[in-house]
This record gives C-alpha cells, sequence and structure tokens, in this order.
C-alpha cells in the first residue's frame, strides 16, 4: 500500500474512468482505477451510437440554462449516449469487484494497457484508450491518455453550453468516473535492492496525477477515486442515482492529497539524488498520514490527532510511530511523548537496561546483565515519580520480567503495587505477554522498533520550523579529557559515561548523578543549574559519596555554586562540556576537593 496520503474518504460519482499501464517490475500500490467503454463496435453501430450522441447533446443544450443553478452530479452521460468510466491502475486489487459493478450499471469501461488486459481476462467488456484518441501509445508507454479524447471528456462543464459544443464538434464523449492510482514509486525507490537513477525516473507517473488532477478539479461532474477501499462506497452512491456535492469534494480533496504526497516522495527522493549530504534543502514538504483521532491534546479542553510521517527518509526507521500495541487503552497525546521520551533513552544503551519516565523525564536508568534487576534499580532511583510512568526495556521481555513487573511492589512502602501507563519493549515471549496482559486492562503494552539514526529533528514554532540533526552522539564518540589533577579510575570514567549518556534525555537545565551502571538521581528543568544539582544531590541521598556527576551544559559558576556544592556533597567526578569563561574556577575547585573533572567538549541542550 502507498505509504503517503491521507486516510481514505469515500466520493461518489457518474463520470468516464479510464485505465493505464503500469510498468511490469513495479510493486503494486493501490489506487482507483475507472472502466472504460467496450470493445471494438461494428460501423454500424458505431453510426447509431453516434446519432444517439447528437441527440443527447442537444437535449442537454434545451436544459443547460434551466440546471445551470443546480448542482449536476453525473446525470449527463458520454457522447455515445452511455456513461463511460476511465480506468487505470498500478495495483489492480478489487478490480473486477469494482468493474463488475460498474458494467452493471451500465457503464462503458475506457482503460490502457495492463489494466485492459486484466479486464479482458476478467470477461470485462472494455475499450481500449487508443481506439479513442486514435493514436497508438507511444514512446515506451509515457504518452497514453495525455490526449483531447481523454481530458476533454473528463473536463468539459456539464452546466456550460460552449464546453459541451466543443464536445459535440470533435466527437468527444464525457467521462463520468475517473479511477485510477499510480505507479508505485515509493515502494520503488524504498525497495532492499536499490534502484538506479533512470529506474526511479522512470516510475515517476505522469498520466496518472494528469487525469487525477483533472477529475478533481471538475470533481462536480466527474467522480474521481484514487483508492481501492472506496470501491463499494462509490458503487454504492452510483447505484443510488443521487447528488451529493459534499461526497464529490471529499474524494476530489483525497485524490489533490494523494497527488501531492506523490509528488512530495519525488521531489525528496530528487533531493538526495543531487545532495545526498545536504538534509536542509531549500524548500522541502512534509507528508502525513493520519493514524489515530485521539481523546484530547495535552489536555483535554484540546482537540488533538496522531499522524505518521510519510517521508522517504522515515522509512523502516523504527520509533514510537511505528509501534506495536498489544494490549491496553487507546494511546493519549501526552502517552505518545512519553513513550518517545523512554524509548529513544532505552535505546542508546547496549547493555540490558531499564529505563522509567515521567513527563518525557526519564526519572531511572539501570543497567544490568539480569534485566530484572535493572527494573528494580531502576525504579528506586525514585520510585515516586515512577508509579504512573512508563517502563522501556532496550531487550526482550520474557515470563520471568513480565511477572516480576506484574507484582513489583513500590519501594517506599512494600506494598503498594507498581501502576505504569506503558510498558514498551523491543519484543515478548508468548509467556511474557500473557502475564503482562493480566496485570491491568488499561496497561499499555508497545512493541517497537529501535529508531534509525541520522534523522532530521522538526521542532515547530509560530508561523515556522526548526530543523535540526538528531543527537546522536554516544560516549564513545566524544573525548573525555581530564583537566584535575586527581584522574580518574577506570570504573569512574565508566561511571561518568553512563551519566552522560542519561543526561542528553533530560530537560534542560539538566544535572544526573550515577554510580555502578545506575541513575541515583537527577534534576532537570530548572531555570538555573544550582537548583537541577540540588534536586540531584537529594534523590541520590547518601548514594552520592564517590558517584559520577553529568551536566549537560558548562558551569558558569563554581565557588560558592553547583561545582563546589557537588565537591563538598562528595561527588567523586564531574563531567561537564566546558567552554565557560570560568572554566578555571571549576579546574581549581575540584582540584581543591580532590575530584576528577573531564570536560566532553560537547553540549546536550534538551528544551
Amino acid at each position: 500500500m502507498l505509504r503517503f496520503g491521507a486516510p481514505s474518504t469515500t466520493i461518489t460519482s457518474s463520470t468516464a474512468v479510464t485505465t493505464r499501464v503500469s510498468p511490469t517490475t513495479s510493486s503494486h500500490i493501490p489506487f482507483t482505477v475507472s472502466p472504460l467503454s467496450d470493445s471494438r463496435r461494428s460501423s454500424s453501430y458505431c453510426f447509431q451510437q453516434l446519432l444517439s450522441c447528437s441527440s443527447r447533446l442537444n437535449s442537454h443544450r434545451n436544459k443547460a440554462t434551466a440546471e445551470a443553478a443546480e448542482t449536476m452530479s453525473g446525470s449527463i452521460v458520454s457522447a455515445s449516449g452511455s456513461k463511460q468510466a476511465l480506468i487505470s491502475l498500478s495495483d489492480k486489487k478489487d478490480l473486477d469487484l469494482l468493474a463488475t459493478g460498474l458494467q452493471e450499471l451500465g457503464y462503458t469501461i475506457v482503460s490502457t494497457g495492463g489494466t485492459a488486459s486484466a479486464l479482458e481476462k476478467a470477461g470485462i467488456n472494455v475499450t481500449k484508450v487508443e481506439e479513442l484518441t486514435k493514436f497508438p501509445e507511444m514512446l515506451d508507454g509515457r504518452v497514453k491518455t495525455l490526449h483531447p479524447n481523454v481530458h476533454g471528456g473528463i473536463l468539459a462543464r456539464r452546466d456550460q453550453n460552449h464546453h459541451m459544443e466543443a464536445l459535440d464538434k470533435h466527437n468527444i464523449s464525457t467521462f463520468e468516473l475517473v479511477v485510477v492510482n499510480l505507479y508505485p514509486f515509493y515502494e520503488k525507490v524504498t525497495s532492499p535492492n536499490g534502484v538506479t537513477f533512470d529506474d526511479g525516473i522512470e516510475n515517476i507517473d505522469i498520466g496518472g496525477p494528469t487525469m487525477i488532477r483533472a477529475a478533481a478539479k471538475n470533481h462536480k461532474d466527474v467522480l474521481v477515486v484514487v483508492d481501492t477501499q472506496d470501491y463499494p462506497l462509490v458503487l454504492e452512491f452510483l447505484k443510488g442515482n443521487k447528488d451529493d456535492q459534499q461526497f464529490r469534494k471529499k474524494l476530489a480533496w483525497k485524490a489533490f492529497q494523494h497527488v501531492a504526497s506523490y509528488d512530495t516522495a519525488v521531489s525528496e527522493w530528487l533531493w538526495n539524488q543531487i545532495s545526498p549530504e545536504d538534509k536542509f534543502p531549500p524548500a522541502f514538504t512534509l507528508s502525513h498520514s493520519l493514524k489515530s483521532s485521539l481523546r484530547y491534546g495535552e489536555n483535554p479542553h484540546q482537540k488533538a490527532a496522531f499522524y505518521t510521517d510519510s517521508s522517504l527518509s522515515e522509512f523502516n526507521g523504527g520509533g514510537i510511530a511505528t509501534a506495536i500495541q498489544h494490549h491496553g487503552k487507546e494511546m493519549s497525546y501526552n502517552n505518545y511523548l512519553d513513550a518517545d521520551a523512554a524509548w529513544n533513552c532505552v535505546c542508546e544503551f547496549e547493555k540490558p537496561t531499564c529505563v522509567v519516565v515521567k513527563h518525557t523525564n526519564p526519572c531511572g536508568v539501570a543497567s544490568r546483565d539480569d534485566l530484572i534487576e535493572a527494573y528494580h534499580l531502576a525504579v528506586k532511583a525514585d520510585p515516586v515519580s515512577a508509579f504512573g510512568g512508563i517502563v522501556a526495556f532496550n531487550k526482550p521481555v520474557d515470563e520471568a520480567l513480565a511477572r516480576d513487573i506484574r507484582e513489583f511492589r513500590s519501594p517506599t512502602d512494600g506494598e503498594t503495587r507498581m501502576f505504569y501507563e506503558i510498558v514498551v519493549a523491543p519484543s515478548y515471549t508468548e509467556k511474557g505477554l500473557e502475564i503482562l496482559r493480566g496485570k491491568s486492562k488499561t496497561l499499555r503494552i508497545l512493541e517497537a522498533k529501535k529508531n534509525k539514526s541520522g534523522k532530521l529533528s522538526l521542532r515547530q514554532v509560530g508561523g515556522g520550523w526548526l530543523a535540526q540533526d538528531s543527537d546522536d552522539l554516544t560516549p564513545e564518540e566524544i573525548k573525555f579529557d581530564v583537566v584535575s589533577k586527581k584522574v580518574p579510575e577506570a570504573s569512574e570514567l565508566e561511571d561518568a559515561k553512563f551519566a552522560w549518556l542519561c543526561v542528553k534525555h533530560v530537560k534542560s537545565n539538566a544535572i544526573v548523578i550515577a554510580k555502578n551502571n545506575c541513575m541515583l538521581g537527577m534534576g532537570s528543568g530548572q531555570p538555573n543549574r544550582l537548583e537541577s544539582l540540588r534536586i540531584a544531590l537529594r534523590k541520590a541521598g547518601d548514594e552520592v559519596k564517590g558517584a559520577a556527576l553529568a551536566s549537560d551544559a558548562f558551569f558558569p559558576f563554581a565557588w560558592k555554586d553547583a561545582v563546589e556544592e557537588a565537591c563538598e556533597s562528595g561527588i567523586g567526578m564531574i563531567a561537564e562540556p566546558g567552554g565557560s569563561i570560568r572554566d578555571g574556577d571549576a579546574v581549581d575547585c575540584c582540584n581543591k576537593y580532590d575530584v576528577s573533572l573531564v570536560f566532553t567538549g560537547v553540549r546536550h541542550f534538551r528544551h
């Protein structure tokens, strides 16, 4: 199925339908197709049809003035005296269902190439488009439907006498229905084996979008269909023989949105061919598809919805947007934000790790060979915040872990069973999933794939968007320069790297205190770094002695400020970016208290 475009909406109309030939090597994308006229007729029959056409057009002219003020919905038929449908499909799913239904309703089906062949095999009478155009398909199929005999029949306004007179003069029949879906460009350029530039270009559809746009523009008279899921509703609408302009407008909107999404993918692909290393083109368009309507936004008075990103860059990109929900209540706006924060954080770690998040901030993080132990330590870091939070694991959840999650009591009183909004992991054993489902009817259980690195990060501001590279740096890519007299032990440096990995996911101003691959305390979101430090120290308690501290940005002051307070508390090592004009004070302060200090040269602000 085509991965970009709007959610399906059905719209009906009595217009002609055309078909086109799709590349034989391309994969199928669902699109709507319009039926074509019957196979070749005898010359006497054609003469009768022309006479019928003239009579029909004259009758139409007499009624045009009286009916111009009314909305017209396909009551005008083609010059041949029958209603015409134009069908051109790459994805031929349910083509026989649609064509049979249209034939039963008296439609003549016009089609091209592969679609026409499929219709003939299904026993459906079909007129090939070249019989209409009196011109053969040419340029390796690039030119098939780009002809006045096709587009005149689509674009002619039935309430305009001069339009109908022009059709009469040139012996052009109207189309009441146009059913088209496009070459599978998205699927072609994202195929596992890749695609050459020339092959990608050949899979850019030209005739299809042209017919879709023409029919959508003239939607008052022509019904346009681009989604196979709309076939049953369209047939039902046509059977009713009634006008519904709202339905027609919805189908027209869907058609334009479909083409816009298609062109967005082409544009993104071409830019990547031109400047593969440049993520910031002079202009770009985003294509999103509605995944779900949400109960509300951040607050009950705010309406909200969730959309998936259909960009080529997001193909197989992982992340919460593509997670599978195995159990629980529907996801809310805040659930998505918190689950995304927890998943992004836990995926940073190679060792078995558990992350607990509350309001997008990790309040507990621990890595252990035993994932159950890691889970206990992550909750213990801040059990009050963990209650009602999100728990994320970077390894599969088995039966033993699931049972522990279900029964684990709060470390604060040893009695209260821990409650969570969401559990997210890369996979679950069958028994583990069964046990977790028994914890609560509301517990949301998500299975997600790791986020692909190198993505573009977008954030909206009033009237515009900010774009930046995602913050994908890991401690292994950063040099921890020792600037103090005391050189840290290997274990202390590992603690600093662990804290550094955690602090990049905490809202600024951010401080994380950690020891033995376990977060002991964190301070987040404070207007000044000193307050964040004090919060982190309070949460760490007596365990702060000898622990490592990481700061997401440099300390502007040292003496009688955050650095000195950290040293006085018993912190054994501090990791910070450096870069302050008072870095020397921080070094002197750490030397005075015999604390190791390292500069990373990398800041991790998170607003």
